[in-house]
């Protein structure tokens, strides 16, 4: 029971609700194994965190690349000696309505979010069964509850994952933790991967009047993992009081 001695991963840890978690989680007595593309980012997070008394490391990480999250997992095994969590955060959401035909869009989203996080389960999965004892935390979307124009291809490769979620939890037995994690309006950079000019406008002016902090996230992530071993969270969802 409980977040200090774990050793998690977590992809997509130099901003938002990565880094927002990774440090919440470090505050709290894990060592945190951060995974991202952009180097810099990543060590200044780690620098964060251990200038402040945590316990943390980092390798650039590609999530279209399986090869990378398994060194992302051969990192936290090498220098933690074990796997507690991974959690798959890492995702795009360059939206468009479909006769824009962004096709090169869509390919992303699956590459990233989808296949992302389904090699982020691989490179984990038979750490856990090595264990017998491990944690999957796939963040999801609120995006896929509620379908709204534009969001078409992103919902979809994100009620993909949830259901991946929900039938890896079927299959776990008793001792692996399978939680999905849905965050509604959130202030991070999603917006950035947008390629529609009008859409990441709209975007932009609807973040800035309704989305919540990360650490909102953050701390929804925290509490499944701070259960009891035989305590499974099966899904959360968290999303701004104000959203729709």
């Amino acid at each position: 029971m409980g977040i200090s001695g774990k050793v998690v991963a977590i992809t997509g840890a130099s901003s938002g609700i990565g880094r927002a978690t990774a440090k919440l989680l470090a505050e709290r007595g894990a060592f945190v194994v951060l995974g991202a593309r952009r180097e810099d980012a990543l060590a200044a997070v780690v620098d964060e965190i251990t200038t402040a008394g945590g316990k943390a490391a980092y390798k650039p990480t590609d999530v279209r690349l399986r090869g990378d999250l398994e060194a992302l997992v051969d990192l936290a095994i090498e220098r933690g000696g074990k796997l507690d969590v991974i959690v798959n955060n890492a995702g795009i959401g360059p939206i468009s309505r479909f006769d824009a035909l962004r096709v090169e869009d869509w390919d992303a989203m699956i590459d990233v979010n989808l296949r992302g996080t389904l090699y982020g389960i691989a490179a984990a999965l038979p750490v856990f069964q090595r264990q017998q004892s491990g944690h999957v935390i796939n963040i999801v979307s609120t995006a896929g509850i509620k379908i709204l124009p534009t969001m078409g291809v992103y919902a979809a490769t994100k009620n993909a994952v949830r259901t991946i979620t929900e039938a890896l939890r079927q299959e776990a037995g008793p001792h692996l933790r399978v939680t999905e994690i849905s965050p509604g309006m959130i202030s991070t950079n999603f917006a950035d991967s947008m390629t529609d000019p009008a859409v990441k406008e709209a975007m932009g002016e609807r973040l800035a009047n309704v989305a919540i902090s990360p650490d909102a996230i953050a701390r929804g992530v925290a509490y499944a993992i701070e259960q009891p071993a035989d305590v499974d969270v099966g899904s959360i969802v968290i999303r701004p009081t104000a959203q729709d």
